[in-house]
Order: structure tokens, then sequence, then C-alpha cells
């Protein structure tokens, strides 16, 4: 059986519930609330896990940064028979009132990014799947920790010139937050006929520039930790409903 050509594992070896994250080293967290963890290899940015929850089998994989290699991922992981995929990301807020590690569970999202666009036009909608994120919102209401439920904005690049203007317009129209691979994800695998949700960890503050945000991080570590491991946990909850 041939590999699939960027994960570089298997078809057999893709489970049909799988938690998506971007940072290769998240994998690795993800894998501690698993049982029977085995590493299936790591090529590029995508480094990929199998593990069992609840009795099920989950696998894990990375996808690095941006919507392009998110979707290379998305797509020969739904050729291999993954059929419900929850993102477990990192975002930066739009409103105020999100805290650092506050979660953001992902209604819709804004498709500022272009590799959604290559497959089809803006006026297609990315949103979450729905029983995804109900089973999402359940886990995390019930831990009594802080959270938020509604948009966020994709976009493909955190330097443009115009940034802390692009943030102000969409902090002004009831957006939560940003990322880079959430609109993707969401847009190509309601086309794939497949499930997808995400959930965001806030860290980065409203009207900071990425700098401070990256030093506000390390003071605020624990409880960004604390909300990575909810993410973690609401996503598992929700693969095995």
């Amino acid at each position: 059986m041939s590999l699939l050509p960027h994960l570089q594992c298997r078809p057999d070896q893709i489970a049909e519930r799988v938690v998506l994250c971007g940072d290769p080293a998240r994998v690795d967290r993800i894998a501690n609330q698993l049982a029977s963890c085995d590493v299936l290899g790591q090529h590029r940015e995508f480094r990929l896990i199998n593990g069992r929850y609840q009795g099920l089998p989950i696998t894990v994989c990375s996808t690095g940064i941006g919507g392009a290699s998110a979707i290379i991922a998305l797509e020969e992981l739904v050729q291999a028979g993954a059929r419900a995929l929850v993102r477990v990301g990192s975002a930066g807020a739009l409103q105020h009132e999100i805290a650092l590690g506050d979660l953001i569970v992902v209604e819709g999202a804004v498709r500022h990014d272009g590799a959604s666009q290559a497959y089809l036009p803006p006026e297609y909608p990315a949103c979450a799947d729905i029983r995804l994120q109900a089973a999402l919102l359940d886990h995390i209401a019930a831990s009594g920790l802080p959270h938020w439920h509604g948009l966020v904005r994709s976009h493909d690049s955190f330097y443009r010139d115009d940034e802390l203007a692009v943030c102000r317009y969409w902090h002004e129209r009831g957006l939560l937050g940003a990322d880079m691979e959430t609109a993707s994800l969401l847009t190509v695998g309601r086309l794939r006929k497949v499930r997808v949700a995400a959930v965001l960890c806030n860290v980065v503050a409203f009207e900071q520039d990425v700098q401070q945000g990256v030093g506000d991080y390390a003071s605020a570590e624990q409880a960004m930790m604390t909300g990575e491991r909810l993410a973690i946990a609401a996503a598992l909850h929700a693969l095995v409903q």
C-alpha cells in the first residue's frame, strides 16, 4: 500500500476521528490525554500519532502554519477515511474582554485566506459542524472556565501594513478572534462532506502587537496551558459522541 504523499503514512493507519493542530509540539501534549499512543511519523510540518480515547481510535495530525498546509493534511486524511475532524488551535482575540487562555468555539469563519479561495468563491460560507460545536460547548461549559462561541477571521499574514485597521474593522463587527487555518478547514471539509469544527485558545490580547503578545504569553503560561488542556479534552469528547 502506497504512502500518503505529504503525511507519509499508510491510509489504513488513519482513524475516522482526527484531532488537528498547527504546532507539531502540541501533538505530544494531545497524546497525554490518549491511551496506547503510537507515533506514525513526521514529515515537514506534519507530525502524526494514533491513540485511543474511551476505547475509540483517534489520529492526531499537525498541519503547520496557514491554510495551504492545513488543506493538504485535510485532503489526505479524508482520502484515508477520516470523517470527523476537530482543530485545537490558537487565536488572537478581537474583543477586549477575551482573556489569555479563554477558549473560542468557532461557529463560522471569515475567509480571508487564499487557500480556501482556490477551491470555492468567497460567497461560500465556512461553517463548523453543528453537532461537533454542541459537544464542544457542553464539555467546556461543564468546566466552568471562560469561553466564547461565535465568528472568527482566518487570514494569511500577521504583518500587513494595515493589520491594526483590519483587526479594528472586524472587532467592530463582533468577531471574536483571528487565526490562520480554521476557514480553510471548515470550507474544504464541508466540500468533502466530512464534519469539521474548531476550538481555539486565545494567546494574544486585542490591540496588542505580536511581540508584546509573545511576552504576555510567557507571563500567562499557566492560564493558556489550562485552556489548551481543556480544548484538547473538549475535542476528544466531541469526537466520540
